[in-house]
């Protein structure tokens, strides 16, 4: 049992998640893809839940991308009103999380913007966790917004341009709440970024699972901290440097 295994004096703070598969395990079992999504809702729930366990302070989900709007009409209305389904605030409430959003909100139908702005609301007071949905989110997008901001602001005098430094970018970036992920996790046996947090993940362990969203469960979630633990986070630097310093 992984959970057996996990350092819990070594969590990281900030987990970051894409949760790909749902469709091909839906596929897989002759069901529609609508079928995968709706398992997949119920993962996010039990995922949740253990990160709050484990002490993990920010779970960030990929949730549907900028480019995720392309798929077939009927795909995404049903996305929607899945996420509608689930925006559940008792859940939040009794697990003492909040609920963040980090996208283009404005794209999002009505309904579903305001069900999130009302929820990030009533939750930004709980503090034993933090989820937060990449929703209408693509790196591109977030780094061309961030851009444009500073360029605004040097315009206006507000920012010199010859101070412009990583931090900057980390302040206007959509993230900027947070701290950059130390572990990312995707599902779905896909071994690439697709878009997510490009900037972030400069430094973050990357773990690839074969297991379909649907199918990651609180075990999955322990044996993906249990291998990031048993790494040497470098940093640039040397094996040598890095043990000197404990």
């Amino acid at each position: 049992m992984y959970k057996d295994k996990v350092d819990m004096s070594r969590i990281p703070q900030h987990v970051a998640i894409i949760m790909d598969g749902n469709g091909r395990w839906a596929k897989e079992r002759g069901m529609e893809r609508s079928m995968g999504h709706q398992a997949g809702a119920e993962t996010v729930h039990s995922i949740m839940a253990e990160a709050v366990r484990l002490g993990i302070k920010y779970l960030t989900l990929y949730t549907f991308s900028t480019e995720n709007w392309n798929r077939p009409e009927a795909e995404v209305s049903a996305l929607m009103a899945l996420l509608l389904k689930h925006l559940e605030e008792e859940l939040f409430m009794k697990q003492n999380v909040r609920f963040r959003i980090i996208g283009q909100m404005e794209r999002l139908p009505e309904n579903v913007r305001k069900a999130c702005e009302s929820l990030m609301e009533k939750t930004k007071n709980n503090d034993a966790s933090c989820m937060v949905l990449a929703l209408s989110y693509s790196s591109k997008w977030e780094l061309t917004d961030a851009v444009k901001k500073i360029a605004g602001k040097v315009q206006d005098g507000l920012i010199d341009v010859d101070k412009i430094d990583e931090n900057t970018i980390d302040e206007h970036l959509a993230t900027s709440f947070m701290p950059d992920p130390e572990l990312l996790i995707r599902t779905g046996g896909e071994v690439r970024l697709s878009n997510y947090l490009l900037w972030q993940c400069a430094y973050s362990e990357l773990y690839f699972t074969d297991e379909y969203w649907p199918d990651f469960n609180e075990e999955s979630l322990c044996k993906a901290i249990v291998d990031y633990q048993g790494r040497q986070r470098r940093f640039g630097k040397t094996g040598e440097q890095v043990e000197n310093n404990k």
